[in-house]
């Protein structure tokens, strides 16, 4: 059974789902995204009600972790527990790519289709939107660092 997934743009960042709620009875999202080298990226979040494992597939992403810096490179894997403040950065001169896994699958197509529609409006984008879709989609945006 193959298909074609879409493939959700961000700014440079792609996404595309490999499973969703649907196809899972709701137990596990696994979609794949590519970062292009010094790229912006996602704010700092967390989120309560899921969790979150990332394996590398290409080139070498830096998670942060509750403070912690994680070299993800192919093969690795970092488990991302409810609560944890997180995000990512791919400080390398490649793109890399990795594959995220979501438990249960609480977050979905939807929530990058409307962020990347703020993001790809052109101009910069507005910050308190995408705040407020991460919101609606059970993200929680971490406050700036001090």
């Amino acid at each position: 059974m193959s298909q074609t997934k879409e493939v959700i743009r961000a700014g440079q960042i792609e996404i595309r789902f490999l499973l969703e709620s649907k196809d899972s009875d709701g137990q596990l999202a696994m979609f794949e995204f590519t970062v292009p080298a010094s790229v912006k990226v996602p704010a700092p979040h967390s989120h309560a009600h899921y969790d979150e494992t990332i394996y590398g597939l290409e080139g070498v992403m830096t998670f942060t972790v509750n403070g912690w810096p994680v070299d993800i490179a192919p093969g690795d894997s970092c488990f991302i527990p409810r609560g944890a403040v997180h995000g990512f950065n791919n400080l390398q001169p490649a793109a890399a790519k990795a594959l995220a896994v979501v438990t249960p699958a609480l977050i979905g197509p939807e929530y990058f289709r409307e962020v990347a529609a703020i993001i790809n409006a052109g101009g910069p984008p507005d910050l308190e939107k995408i705040k407020a879709v991460m919101t609606k989609h059970g993200l929680v945006p971490a406050p700036p660092p001090r």
